[in-house]
């Protein structure tokens, strides 16, 4: 009776010890930044190498291939996956995560946007109105960690 109690115990303490999940390449929070810190970095034209933590905004519904980020200014930060090579669960929305991989302000297509809000699961009148590019802040990730 007394080793299976000892079992139980142990077998609780596992669940409950990885509170986090990672995937893509093995990273540590050690030295993450904020969004308030990398939106500080960010400019126009050049590639920032950066670990991030941050809240998920959304995440896509197809495959968890992409999530956005909430960043301090209101906006969001889109979060894609270095080769494709790994996703994220779709029900992380409003967890924290940490980040490492490089960001840079692009310009995304009116092509790209649609899909994407298609694999975010919006009507067809709401891709309907995707008319212009979007310019913003997006980030190629090769590790996450979700807390």
């Amino acid at each position: 009776m007394k080793k299976l109690i000892l079992v139980l115990s142990l077998m609780a303490g596992a669940f409950t010890i990885n509170a986090q999940s990672k995937f893509g390449e093995e990273i540590t929070e050690e030295g993450a930044i904020s969004t308030a810190e990398l939106l500080k970095k960010a400019n126009d034209n050049e590639q920032i190498t950066a670990k991030v933590s941050g809240v998920v905004e959304s995440v896509c519904q197809a495959k968890g291939c992409w999530m956005k980020v909430k960043l301090d200014d209101g906006q969001t930060m889109r979060v894609t996956f270095k080769d494709y090579g790994f996703f994220v669960p779709k029900d992380i929305a409003g967890k924290t995560v940490v980040i490492d991989g490089t960001a840079k302000v692009k310009t995304t297509s009116v092509i790209d946007l649609k899909h994407y809000a298609e694999d975010a699961g919006k009507s067809k009148n709401e891709i309907a109105k995707i008319k212009k590019p979007e310019k913003a802040l997006g980030f190629v990730a090769t590790g996450v960690i979700v807390k």
